[in-house]
Formats: C-alpha cells, sequence, structure tokens
C-alpha cells in the first residue's frame, strides 16, 4: 500500500498547526485549573474514554467490523502504546521535576523525530534547517528552566523520564509514518490511540491512587472541552495534517505549544513570566522560521 505523500507547510497547515499549539497549551491550564477535584491522570483517561466511544463509533459506521480485519490492528495498537507510554511518562515525570522541567523536555520530540523520519528523503533536514531545529529547542530551554528547590538528584530523574516521554512522541509519529496504520484512515488511527490510552492510562491512575473525582459545574465543563475539543476535533486536524505534511516541520511547529501554555497561565491563572520568556519565544519562531522559510515562500 502506497503511503500519502507529504508536502511541506503551506499557509492552511501554518494557520491550522498556530490553532493546534493555542488548543494545546490552553488544555494545561484547563487541567492545572481542575486538578484539586479530579487529577491530571484520571482527566487524561475520562478524556480517552470518551474520545473512544467518538472514534469507535464514527469508524464503525464507515467501515464496519471489517476495518480492523485490514492488517492495521497489530500496528494500531502498537501506537496506541506508544500514545498511552507517553502521557504516563509525563504523569511520572511531575511528580519529580517541576512543570517547567517536563513541558521543556517533553517538546524534545522534535529532535526525536526528525532524527528517526531521516530514512525519508523527502523528510531529511538541510544543515541550515538543523541549526533551526536547535535554535527552537534552546529557545524552549530558555523559556521555561528556572530554579526549583527540588533535590538536584530527583529533578535528574523526572527530567530523564521526560526526555524519555518526548522520545517516546517521537517514536510515535516514525511509527505511524514506517507502519500499516500510517495508511488507515483518521478516525482508525485516533481510535487505536484513544482506545488504549483509556485503558492503560485509567490503570495507571487507579494503581497509583490518582482516581478521585469531584464532579462540580467547571470540571464538567472542562472536561467537555478536553474532550470534544482536544481528544476529538484537535486529535483529528492533526492526523489529517501527518497525512498531508512533512512529519518533521509539523513537530517543529509543536514547539510553539509550550508558549501558549504558559501565556495562558498567565492570562487565566495569573501565573507570573520571566523575562526569560520573551526571549525563549524571539528563539522558537526564528526556529521555525529557519526550517520552514523556504517552503513557506516557494510554491512547490
Amino acid at each position: 500500500m502506497t503511503a500519502p505523500t507529504r508536502q511541506p507547510l503551506d499557509l492552511r497547515a501554518t494557520v491550522l498547526m498556530l490553532v493546534l499549539c493555542v488548543i494545546w497549551g490552553v488544555q494545561q491550564v484547563v487541567m492545572k485549573s481542575i486538578a484539586v477535584e479530579i487529577p491530571p491522570l484520571m482527566q487524561l483517561s475520562l478524556r480517552f474514554a470518551g474520545a473512544a466511544v467518538v472514534f469507535g463509533f464514527l469508524l464503525l459506521s464507515r467501515e464496519g467490523w471489517a476495518g480492523f480485519r485490514d492488517g492495521t490492528l497489530g500496528a494500531g495498537l502498537g501506537l496506541g502504546v506508544l500514545f498511552s507510554c507517553e502521557f504516563i511518562g509525563i504523569g511520572l515525570a511531575v511528580m519529580h521535576t517541576t512543570a517547567s522541567h517536563t513541558t521543556v523536555f517533553l517538546y524534545s520530540a522534535p529532535i526525536f523525530t526528525a532524527l528517526g523520519v531521516q530514512v525519508f528523503p523527502e523528510e531529511r533536514l538541510s544543515p541550515i534547517q538543523w541549526i533551526g531545529v536547535g535554535i527552537a529547542f534552546a529557545g524552549i530551554v530558555v523559556a521555561f528552566l528556572g530554579y526549583s528547590a527540588k533535590p538536584v538528584i530527583e529533578m535528574i530523574e523526572g527530567d530523564l523520564i521526560a526526555v524519555l516521554a518526548g522520545a517516546i512522541w517521537g517514536a510515535s509519529n516514525v511509527w505511524l509514518r514506517r507502519t500499516r496504520i500510517g495508511s488507515a484512515s483518521t478516525f482508525k488511527t485516533v481510535f487505536y490511540q484513544v482506545f488504549v490510552g483509556a485503558i492503560l492510562v485509567g490503570l495507571y491512575a487507579g494503581i497509583t491512587g490518582q482516581t478521585g473525582i469531584r464532579w462540580t459545574p467547571t470540571v464538567i465543563v472542562a472536561m467537555v472541552y478536553q474532550t470534544v475539543g482536544i481528544a476529538v476535533v484537535s486529535y483529528l486536524v492533526w492526523f489529517w495534517l501527518l497525512r498531508h505534511y512533512l512529519t518533521s516541520r509539523l513537530m517543529l511547529f509543536s514547539l510553539m505549544t509550550p508558549l501558549f501554555a504558559v501565556a495562558g497561565g498567565w492570562a487565566i491563572l495569573g501565573e507570573e513570566i520571566d523575562p526569560r520568556f520573551a526571549l525563549g519565544t524571539a528563539l522558537v519562531l526564528g526556529g521555525i522560521f529557519a526550517v520552514n522559510a523556504r517552503q513557506i515562500f516557494q510554491r512547490t
């Protein structure tokens, strides 16, 4: 089965990625705002479960049960396991290091993705583009790394787990490119991930005692937003983009997500923004420009 040809980012992809980065950035603020009423991992498990119902219904209505006999089941479940491990890793990292450190090292994923997709000629980065990747990641570090009173050894442990989560995220994108699931429908791709994610993340939340829920109107609204806005709409758009545009370019653009998260924290939660945030933002935007400038201004 021939995989669809990916193209460089155009104006449509750029706008969609900006919207996704805002949505994904705000989700972190939303999750934090209701963390006392419902632990983050439980939020994720419920979000994935709701999305699994939606995508499962769409998949069955379009392909029926025969859709699971097209040779993508094994690769799809594998993608779901990677997806689950990434989010479990995030939960573990936050327990040992700061949220800022977790975000920084999680968003090392574009580096791992770029390394993993070098086997595809159309995905290979030029030296200048590699410099852009480095500048963008340096911007994330500058914007988010700050002082913490936690023990150094414990922070290193959490940082390493966060890097592992970023590597798993990168591996998920490579897996999507190199296995049969990459040619499956978007509905099926997302279903495998959220279905397995709901089970494995839910099991982890149960094992670690993070299952308490206190339902309030705010919690209900937040969970509807996370389930419909993030786990359904944003995932559909994201995997459509992955199918039509170059993976390494999309992943680099996703580096803007934590910047929007901090901006949202300042605007909604009143969190302070360090002066380094402005410098980090400039570096990230500069890195993104270095990787995508030629494709954005050149018709392909």
